[in-house]
């Protein structure tokens, strides 16, 4: 099936990044179409509550957050689709994006499909993912005050999460899988050398005891050298084994960086095509927070319409 209409914006994903995009290309009249991907609300839900957003001095929970950027969307003139985009073709105008065997045409595509918190494999991350066991330490640290956190990874991620979270933690034990550490050096030192920091060498976490109702209370660490198996206390899990930039899509197509963030022009969403638009994670490796990629969303749909504007389109 193809859509014969040539929309003026298209954006590929949802979360804080696509759904503001949205609100700001619907006020702008822009009519836009949103899909939002395999993980509707992007990774806020999975976050339990946000209480570092703006406008909500009592918190709010991460999907209920999102539901409400998407009604605000909806108010202006958005169309949100629960589909995937499986592939683009940016070579000719009207760009084309393909949802299966669907083809959607447009002037502008935004893309917003974020980036992905890389995983363990640990068959209780769908349980206890945002009950203990977090991807963020800035947007989780505050809840782990005074208690004994573990943070797992080897590389610069896991030190900056550890040496963060020593504000509020009462103990923080990094836990590397091997004892070569990929981190730098600087950072590598400044973990040591801060007393409020342990590390485990050799060991991986086999499981993590805990419900929704109490949260985590301990893991059972195994150790790689000798096989065997022991119990640590603990009442947090903080993930520093990095992010995977959702492009896959979008690789030979539209300029990425060594790790496969898009990347765009300073002070902008501007990609290497004209037209093409990034925001959010997927084009931002450092902030990483739901009101910077806000920030971009909007970017992202004040540079569409002004593109549309500058082509009279």
């Amino acid at each position: 099936m193809t859509d014969k209409t040539i929309h003026k914006t298209i954006i590929i994903g949802s979360g804080p990044a696509g759904l503001t995009a949205a609100i700001y290309a619907g006020r702008a009249n822009l009519k836009p179409i949103v899909f939002e991907g395999n993980q509707p609300g992007g990774q806020l839900t999975i976050t339990t509550d946000v209480e570092n957003f703006p406008g909500f001095p009592d918190g709010v929970m991460g999907p209920e957050m999102m539901d409400l950027f998407r009604d605000q969307a909806k108010k202006f003139g958005a169309e949100c689709f629960f589909k995937h985009v499986t592939k683009v073709d940016f070579s000719a105008k009207p760009y084309k994006v393909f949802v299966g065997e669907e083809e959607y045409l447009s002037e502008t595509v935004i893309i917003s499909t974020g980036a992905s918190a890389r995983m363990l494999g640990l068959k209780e991350e769908e349980e206890l993912m945002g009950y203990g066991i977090s991807t963020c330490a800035t947007c989780d640290g505050y809840f782990f005050k005074d208690k004994n956190i573990v943070v797992v990874g080897g590389g610069d991620s896991a030190m900056e999460e550890a040496s963060f979270l020593t504000k509020f933690a009462k103990k923080v034990t990094i836990i590397h899988r091997s004892d070569v550490f990929r981190a730098s050096k600087i950072m590598l030192d400044r973990v040591k050398n801060n007393p409020s920091i342990d590390i485990l060498t050799n060991k991986s976490i086999d499981s993590v005891n805990g419900t929704q109702k109490d949260g985590i209370s301990s893991i059972v660490l195994n150790d790689s050298v000798s096989g065997e198996k022991s119990t640590f206390v603990c009442e947090g899990v903080f993930y520093g084994i990095g992010h995977t930039p959702n492009t896959a899509q979008f690789k030979n197509i539209i300029d990425l960086d060594d790790n496969g963030y898009i990347l765009t022009k300073p002070d902008s969403s501007l990609t290497n095509i004209p037209g093409i638009f990034a925001c959010g994670d997927v084009q931002d490796d450092h902030y990483r927070q739901a009101i910077t990629a806000a920030g971009s969303g909007c970017m992202a749909a004040i540079d569409a319409e002004k593109y549309l504007e500058d082509n009279s389109i």
